[in-house]
């Protein structure tokens, strides 16, 4: 065979040359599992194409497996999949069946007439030479790489191209384009420029691709080692204006009486791929996408000043929902999360002078929670100067912080500190209902604790309240 398996996979690949032989039915292995094993990339599933019924396939390599794993179909596609464990290492890994075909498509429309076809037929319809590789499962060729379209010398180049001619693997389905600069920011490749060009000319055909899909390939290219390469990609084709056109609203500098800007759009990328060096938090590294998203809605000119974006981050947090809303990201506390660290970004810069308060740390500890860490991480990676000394400055003002942070939190417990009156019981003590003075009595108390106005202690915090109370005629 042309690629290495290991000793799992080759149990499950004869399997399921076995079960084909025995049904009578062409297979080969295509697509990503074969890319990647020609890459040395690690490989969690397999793609399986046979000339005739997928689904009947699908079965019959299912029944060669003990417990038989359970097949999923989806009739309309023609297609099947099992989930099995992988002998000896007990590892998941998915098969998917599919029948040979060949596809036509029409304008306004993604989803193709399908047919039954040939092998070759069904490697036109590739997205990409790299993609259109297949290794016989068959007995007279068993092993044996089909690659009509130099697949493999493209591996070799680092080079994304295009089965058909560009234009039409485009038009046909525009995902494909999305999936291009993906596989060229994941595999760091480059993409060929008539591939290129063509994304340019066909950035408008994304508009009949769901929101859902597109988030979902967007979301890939941030998960890749180094995002910047895709984003960049995006943003020259034209996709980006298209799929988040707020993002696009950041790039470019201006000049006003000799003073400019930084380029908020590649500044924001650097923080990010600055986020992916340390972490595969998939939402830290949103948060570093949107941290400055409102500095196009605040920025101002100011004489003898220059520019300023004041309250871009508490901007920027209130546009986090919408823009989960718009992107069909979830609204859960993962998007809370990127809206905190929105809003408090610029927070442990102002903790860095000498004569910062116990007062301020605690109420960064208490507003940042057990989100802390990941808060840092992002205001590190917000350090972008190509001035070494001004980033060692930081850095190590950063580090201060840290210090500081770890002597307030370990003598007053605030990352998980309530305050010792919460709002049920104010409600109680002074017979309200839900309303405005319960929370001016519950906010006082915190700020006031916080503060170091009043000690943190029932007694304390009752005494407190009832003067809160008095003064503001509830009591």
């Amino acid at each position: 065979m042309d690629i290495d398996l290991n000793e799992q996979e080759q149990i499950v690949i004869a399997k399921i040359a076995a079960a084909a032989q025995k049904s009578g039915l062409e297979s080969y292995l295509v697509g990503g599992f074969v890319r990647d094993k020609l890459l040395g990339r690690p490989t969690k599933d397999a793609d399986i194409v046979c000339v005739g019924d997928g689904i009947e396939l699908a079965n019959a390599v299912a029944a060669q497996f003990q417990p038989v794993p359970r097949v999923s179909v989806f009739k309309n596609f023609g297609t099947a999949h099992i989930n099995i464990l992988l002998p000896h290492t007990r590892e998941a890994f998915d098969i998917e069946f599919v029948g040979a075909r060949k596809e036509s498509y029409q304008r306004h429309s993604r989803k193709p007439q399908v047919k039954p076809g040939t092998l070759a037929d069904d490697q036109k319809r590739r997205d990409f030479t790299i993609n259109a590789l297949a290794i016989s499962l068959n007995k007279n060729d068993f092993g044996k790489l089909v690659d009509p379209f130099e697949g493999v010398k493209d591996l070799d180049q680092k080079t994304i191209v295009t089965p058909l001619e560009p234009e039409q693997t485009f038009s046909d389905d525009p995902l494909r384009m999305m999936r291009a600069i993906r596989f060229a920011t994941q595999l760091h490749f480059n993409i060929a420029s008539e591939t290129l060009l063509a994304i340019s000319d066909q950035a408008e055909r994304i508009k009949i691709i769901s929101q859902e899909r597109i988030t979902d390939e967007l979301n890939k290219i941030i998960k890749a080692p180094k995002p910047s390469i895709g984003f960049d990609l995006l943003y020259k084709t034209g996709l980006l204006k298209l799929i988040f056109p707020k993002m696009v609203a950041l790039a470019g500098a201006e000049i006003v009486d000799g003073h400019g800007h930084k380029d908020n759009f590649y500044h924001t990328l650097q923080v990010l791929d600055n986020v992916a060096k340390h972490s595969d938090d998939l939402w830290l590294r949103w948060a570093a996408i949107l941290h400055d998203i409102a500095k196009p809605a605040t920025k101002r000119f100011e004489e003898g000043h220059g520019w300023t974006f004041h309250g871009h981050e508490v901007v920027g947090g209130r546009m986090v929902p919408k823009i989960f809303s718009e992107l069909k990201l979830p609204a859960n506390d993962k998007m809370r999360f990127v809206k905190k660290l929105v809003e408090l970004h610029l927070r442990p810069i102002s903790l860095t002078k000498e004569d910062i308060t116990d007062s301020a740390i605690r109420r960064l500890l208490f507003d940042a929670g057990e989100d802390f860490d990941a808060l840092m991480m992002l205001c590190e990676a917000d350090i972008t100067s190509k001035n070494r000394q001004k980033v060692k400055r930081y850095i190590e003002n950063f580090k201060l912080v840290r210090e500081r942070c770890k002597e307030v939190e370990e003598k007053d417990q605030i990352r998980t500190w309530q305050p010792p009156v919460d709002g049920s019981e104010i409600m109680q003590i002074f017979n309200l209902n839900p309303s405005r003075p319960v929370g001016i009595l519950k906010d006082s108390l915190k700020d006031a604790i916080l503060d170091g106005i009043v000690e943190n202690n029932r007694e304390a915090a009752l005494e407190f309240l009832k003067s809160k109370a008095r003064e503001i005629g509830v009591a």
